[in-house]
């Protein structure tokens, strides 16, 4: 087992990196005996541990790997100030296709790998990596989160996730058309994993119109089995939808893709939606409404902090709740001032880091 520490500023000095705090410390894990191949971001310790989920994905090559957990990881810094939650940003990604090299030997050897930060990083789930998979990490390490409820986690944060993106939702529907109604809407969901779908049964409740997409047949099926007013398509792009929400992988929204949009309101469960920062200003200038990601899919890290401090489901729901509050201010801020969302929501976030690195000083 060999762990490479790097604080090499010419990482972090990249054109497709939004500026603001640098990474704390970037570590680069690899496990001789199953093959193992990892990165940690750390990205703000500020305002507690670094949380953040695990993602297992077959990347074209490191340097994607790279990018993906530099900026999830600042991402998650953003999302825990806007959340209110006392912990800092951090992710993590193993370089592989889960369904071939996802095996128990290699999550004992990631979960060991963890242990070394000493709880500067505490991982969960995401792309790739289940609570069934945390079970097995949490083995090797305590610094781990959303394991399952039998092994004394808080379970799939799915739910969670997606109920805070449909509150987001509201909000921006309320900015919008003057009432948080989404009867009749049709609503354009990309991507139908364990946050996907949930939000599917949340928007079918609320009379919305569902068009579905996922490059999973399986996934479409389950969708299609329980929900049989949902329409299908290949390419949301050629949609007339009123709500576009992207909830698998991110960068869908490029200068390519916005320019094809016809929704008034963005807003999905995808992490890093943008493909570089100066998309959100495209968006701006054609009158879409963006929820930032941060802001509308923190409902899973809600979930995980209030296992790591000990709430109970009443906090969770209430502080996912409010998830809908926090996007109105920050659209009507944005608003106000002729600003873009992610400005004003940057501004929130940095104001509350700024605020406690002054006590710490």
């Amino acid at each position: 087992m060999t762990t490479t520490t790097t604080t090499e500023t010419a990482v972090f000095d990249r054109p497709d990196m939004a500026p603001g705090l640098p990474h704390e410390q970037v570590v680069f894990c690899e496990d001789a005996d199953t093959g193992l191949r990892a990165i940690i971001g750390i990205h703000s310790t500020v305002l507690g541990p670094a949380l953040g989920g695990t993602r297992y994905y077959p990347y074209a090559d490191s340097g994607a790997a790279l990018t993906d957990v530099l900026r999830l990881s600042r991402g998650m810094t953003y999302k825990a100030a806007l959340a209110g939650v006392d912990l800092g940003g951090g992710k993590a990604v193993i370089v592989g296709d889960p369904t071939h090299s996802k095996t128990v030997a290699a999550l004992r050897a990631y979960g060991r790998f963890v242990d070394t930060l000493g709880g500067r990083y505490i991982t969960a789930g995401d792309i790739g990596i289940g609570a069934e998979d945390l079970d097995v990490i949490g083995g090797q390490t305590s610094h781990v989160v959303g394991r399952t409820v039998r092994a004394g986690g808080s379970g799939n944060s799915g739910p969670a996730t997606a109920l805070g993106v449909f509150r987001a939702m509201l909000a921006a529907a309320e900015r919008v058309w003057g009432g948080t109604s989404l009867a009749g809407r049709l609503v354009g969901v990309e991507g139908l994993g364990k946050v996907g779908g949930e939000l599917v049964e949340l928007l079918s409740g609320a009379g919305a119109r569902v068009v579905v997409t996922d490059v999973d047949p399986t996934a479409i099926q389950r969708i299609a089995t329980r929900f049989p007013s949902v329409t299908v398509c290949d390419d949301m792009s050629g949609v007339d939808l009123d709500i576009y929400a992207p909830c698998a992988l991110g960068a869908t929204l490029t200068t390519a893709s916005v320019a094809r949009l016809t929704a008034s309101i963005v807003c999905g469960a995808a992490n890093n939606q943008l493909h570089t920062p100066d998309v959100e200003q495209l968006l701006h200038d054609r009158g879409v409404v963006w929820v930032p990601d941060y802001v509308a899919n923190s409902g899973g890290l809600i979930q995980v902090a209030a296992e790591l401090h000990g709430r109970d489901d009443l906090w969770v729901r209430r502080h996912v709740n409010a998830i809908y509050d926090t996007t109105l201010e920050i659209l009507r801020h944005a608003c106000e001032r002729g600003s873009r969302p992610g400005t004003i929501a940057d501004g929130i976030a940095e104001a509350r880091l700024a605020a406690v690195r002054g006590t710490q000083a």
